[in-house]
C-alpha cells in the first residue's frame, strides 16, 4: 500500500528491501520513503517524529546487517549532483550529493583530472555513507581527502556544515557512529582533491601488481584499474553472492603484542597504525584459524578472502551473526585477539 505524505513524498508500507541490502537478506520495511530534495527529507522526518517511529537512513545498503522486518520508517536518500565549488593552487573542492554511488563518483573524479580517491575505487555504497564509516582501502581513508559536509541536524532542526575537526574521524569511525549517531542526516560531502597525481602504491600488493603488468611509471588510471582488479579478484560481486565486503575490522594492537605474536607466528601480516600500534590483517587471522571457504547451510566464509562473510541464499541476520561469533571465538583462542564486526546491525542487537 502507498499513500502520499505530501505531494512530493510517497510513503510505502510493507516495502521489500531485499534488493536494497547487499547481503541479499529478505527484509521488509514497515514504512519506506525515497527522498530527492531536502524538503522531502524534512517532511519524512517530521512524520516519523509525530508517529514515534524509529528511523533508518538507507544508502546503498552495503554496510548493514538487517533483520527480517524493520520497524518505523526507512528513508532512502536518492539525491544526486556533483558540483566543483573551487579550483585554485592545484586543488579543487567538489560537492557531491549523498545519494551518488561511491564508485561512480571515484571514476568521475578521475575523468575530470581530480586525484586522490583512486585507492578507494570499487567500494560499494553511496557517498553519504562514506564519512559515517570513514571508509578506506589500500592505505587511503576518506578523511585524507575530506573537506566538509552538509547535513540536516535533527536535534537543532536546521542544515549545518561540519568540518574534519568536528567529525572525530578514526579507523572506521566518526562522530556519526559515536556520540552523534542518528543526529545528522548527511546531505552532501565536499572533497578536497588535487589536480596533480600523488599515487599511494605501498599497500596491499598494488606496486607488485603494477610491476607484474609491466607498468613501471603508473598513472592515476593505472592505479584505479589495479585497485579494481585486485578487489574483484578477492571480493565477490554482491549481485552474485550476498556480502558487505570486509566483515571484521583489522584489529590494532600494541607493538609489544605484535612482537609477541610475530614470534609465535612468523608470517603474521600487519601494518603500522601510528601511535605505537600495529594493525593486524583480520583476513589473515581468520584464514590461519581455518575458516576460509567454510560453509554452514546458507552462510559462509568466502573462499578467496576470509575477511568476507557471505550469504549463499536464504541466509538471515541470525545465521550470519552466529557464524561471526564462531569466527571471533576461534581467532581469540588462537591469537588472543578479539575481532570487531565492521558493518552496522539494525535494529541494534
Amino acid at each position: 500500500m502507498t499513500v502520499n505524505m505530501k505531494p512530493e513524498v510517497l510513503l510505502q508500507s510493507d516495502a521489500s528491501l531485499t534488493g536494497s541490502n547487499t547481503l541479499g537478506f529478505s527484509v521488509v520495511a514497515e514504512h519506506l520513503c525515497q527522498v530527492e530534495q531536502l524538503p522531502q527529507l524534512q517532511a519524512a522526518l517530521a512524520l516519523a517524529k509525530r508517529s514515534a517511529w524509529p528511523v533508518l537512513l538507507l544508502g546503498g545498503g552495503s554496510n548493514l546487517i538487517l533483520s527480517e522486518r524493520l520497524p518505523g520508517l526507512v528513508i532512502q536518500l536518492n539525491n544526486r549532483g556533483i558540483s566543483c565549488l573551487e579550483q585554485h593552487a592545484g586543488q579543487v573542492i567538489v560537492d557531491v550529493a549523498a545519494g551518488e554511488n561511491w564508485h561512480d563518483w571515484v571514476a568521475y573524479s578521475l575523468s575530470q583530472g581530480w586525484f586522490g580517491l583512486e585507492n578507494m575505487a570499487l567500494i560499494p555504497g553511496t557517498v553519504g555513507a562514506a564519512p559515517i564509516q570513514n571508509i578506506g582501502a589500500y592505505g587511503v581513508e576518506l578523511k585524507d581527502c575530506f573537506h566538509s559536509l552538509t547535513a540536516w541536524d535533527r536535534q537543532q532542526q536546521r542544515q549545518v556544515t561540519l568540518y574534519p575537526h568536528e567529525c572525530d574521524f578514526g579507523y572506521r569511525h566518526s562522530i556519526f557512529k559515536g556520540v552523534a549517531a542518528g543526529r545528522y542526516v548527511i546531505w552532501t560531502v565536499r572533497f578536497r582533491l588535487s589536480t596533480t597525481p600523488d599515487l599511494k602504491l605501498n599497500y596491499g600488493g598494488i606496486a607488485q601488481y603494477l610491476s607484474d603488468q609491466g607498468i613501471d611509471q603508473p598513472q592515476p588510471l593505472d592505479l584505479f584499474n589495479a585497485v579494481c582488479d585486485i578487489r574483484r579478484s578477492k571480493l565477490p560481486d554482491p549481485a552474485q553472492l550476498g556480502n558487505v565486503g570486509s566483515f571484521f575490522e583489522n584489529p590494532r594492537v600494541t607493538l609489544a603484542q605484535y612482537e609477541a605474536l610475530k614470534r609465535n607466528f612468523p608470517t603474521l601480516v600487519a601494518f603500522p597504525a601510528g601511535e605505537g600500534r600495529m594493525k593486524l590483517a583480520a583476513g589473515w587471522l581468520i584464514d590461519q584459524a581455518g575458516w576460509k571457504g567454510y560453509c554452514a547451510a546458507n552462510v559462509g566464509v568466502y573462499e578467496k578472502q576470509a575477511l568476507v562473510l557471505v550469504n549463499h541464499g536464504g541466509g538471515d541476520r541470525r545465521s550470519l551473526l552466529a557464524l561471526a561469533a564462531e569466527v571471533q571465538q576461534s581467532v581469540r583462542e588462537k591469537f588472543g585477539v578479539m575481532l570487531s564486526i565492521e558493518p552496522r546491525q539494525y535494529p541494534a542487537a
